[in-house]
């Protein structure tokens, strides 16, 4: 089992998982760090520290748990999970529920942890930004997260990508994500829709279109390019089957014209017109809100 001294012979790994933190709070004090003067974490009973409620993961994988667990048994807890101080000589989970609930499942009685002294607030966004710049989230928890950074904590779509390691534009689409139907978005939680579908099916205007085009994804096991020109047909019926050279003439678009409207229809996900008169003419790109207008910033590289 590993002790406190194997763990601050690694520094490296006791860092790496805070690595986005620092940017929040500033470096760690010494004092802040730990309750013990050594700066080594505590052995704390797992009774003691309760879940963290603002916790942004809502799924967690079972048989990748019970694989955690058995690491566990074997080695021990190789990264310290992060809590606080609670009233009560108890503690609230910030960063590590993964290890705090495999620790348990393990049979284990105590949790290596470092204990940080923050407030409600610091807490919280901490949490979040921590559960971000893990790889496995889903897209409509990533979309909730992003969503509370923005409305609980004022923060731009350039901030939240500057402290989760992402780009912009993957910031603006997954909070656009929040515009599905709920059902749609019971979908994307569980796995039967990927990011990409979601992401096509913005382009549509009305949850009842995005509802049936769902149903019809669904049923012919749409790829995502194939959900993509499904949906690209239902934005423009009038360029749908009638050839495509008589389709060309009606709207008097050249085809390499008529397929750099649709390149940025499926980009943006927004509705996109190209007026072209011989070489010259104009763009005119449709959104419905701040966040589409964010979306089309980000693809033209604006900050």
């Amino acid at each position: 089992m590993e002790t406190a001294s194997t763990h601050m012979a690694d520094p490296k790994r006791r860092t790496a998982l805070g690595k986005g933190i620092e940017s929040l709070l500033g470096p760690r004090p010494a004092a802040a760090t730990t309750v013990e003067s050594t700066g080594r974490p505590l052995e704390i009973a797992l009774d003691r520290i309760e879940r963290n409620p603002s916790q942004t993961r809502t799924r967690f994988d079972e048989a990748k748990l019970a694989e955690l667990a058995q690491s566990i048994v074997a080695t021990g807890v190789v990264q310290p999970v992060v809590v606080r101080e609670l009233p009560g000589g108890r503690y609230q989970l910030i960063m590590g529920e993964r290890r705090w609930r495999a620790s348990q499942a393990a049979g284990k009685t105590t949790i290596p942890a470092i204990v940080r002294q923050v407030s409600d607030e610091q807490a919280l966004e901490m949490t979040i930004v921590e559960n971000l710049q893990r790889a496995d989230l889903n897209p409509m928890e990533q979309a909730r997260a992003f969503d509370r950074l923005s409305r609980e904590f004022k923060l731009t779509q350039e901030q939240m990508a500057t402290r989760t390691g992402k780009d912009r534009a993957s910031v603006g689409n997954f909070i656009r994500l929040l515009k599905l139907p709920k059902s749609i978005q019971d979908f994307v939680e569980s796995g039967a829709l990927s990011f990409g579908h979601a992401r096509a099916l913005l382009g549509l205007e009305s949850a009842e279109q995005m509802t049936a085009a769902v149903a019809k994804v669904t049923a012919l096991a749409m790829s995502v390019r194939q959900t993509e020109s499904y949906v690209q047909g239902l934005m423009n019926p009038e360029a749908k089957p009638r050839a495509k050279k008589a389709g060309a003439a009606a709207d008097g678009l050249d085809p390499n014209v008529r397929e750099a409207q649709d390149r940025l229809q499926r980009r943006l996900g927004l509705r996109v017109k190209i007026e072209d008169r011989k070489g010259k003419g104009r763009v005119i790109i449709e959104y419905a809100g701040v966040e589409d207008f964010d979306a089309i910033l980000a693809a033209l590289g604006e900050s």
